[in-house]
């Protein structure tokens, strides 16, 4: 697919089943990644990929972490935390990795690697699959991120910004929304 017609096209899409992305396609995402705008070349992201078993997993932990929020929590609310994880065959949990430096604020890294995510979503596109960024509670969460080995000193800071839902499509995508792109573009002329 060509750049530009994926650039204007993706969607995102929600309603995923297998198969996951293959080996080749999932080389194919990653250094999609890779090519993301980089001030300093710092590489400040990583991403966890996440199917199968882990899947299950992460829905235990879901679950887990609202119960300890939440005292009173239902049934039904905890079978909607463990199921969140199953609703694609495989998740990539988008990671910002920001690091101390003298010329690259840690905004820089979190947008660069939010390029990195996006790359991912948009060669998902490209490539036929189905993908979704979702974020929520659980992304912002503690106990998520040390459950999940992230980092928190002054050497290295890092946050989860998503969790990458992806798959191959269960329903033929929606057409791209329209939008008129003068809406948030204009002119400076510093006058």
């Amino acid at each position: 697919m060509d750049a530009i017609v994926a650039l204007h096209q993706r969607v995102s899409q929600s309603r995923l089943t297998a198969p996951a992305p293959d080996s080749i396609q999932l080389d194919l995402l990653m250094r999609s990644a890779a090519r993301a705008a980089d001030h300093g070349n710092l590489q400040p992201w990583r991403f966890l990929i996440i199917e199968g078993e882990g899947l299950i997993r992460l829905g235990q932990l879901f679950a887990r972490v609202a119960a300890a929020k939440k005292p009173d929590i239902t049934q039904a609310e905890l079978d909607r935390f463990t199921a969140m994880p199953l609703r694609a065959p495989m998740i990539i949990v988008a990671i910002a990795k920001c690091q101390p430096h003298p010329k690259v604020p840690e905004i820089e890294q979190v947008i660069a690697a939010g390029a990195a995510t996006q790359n991912i979503l948009t060669a998902s596109f490209a490539l036929g699959l189905g993908a979704i960024w979702r974020s929520g509670e659980m992304a912002y969460d503690d106990t998520v991120r040390q459950a999940m080995g992230l980092s928190n000193n002054e050497s290295l800071k890092e946050q989860i910004l998503g969790f990458i839902y992806i798959g191959t499509p269960d329903a033929d995508a929606r057409p791209a929304r329209q939008i008129n792109p003068k809406d948030f573009f204009s002119t400076w002329t510093g006058e």
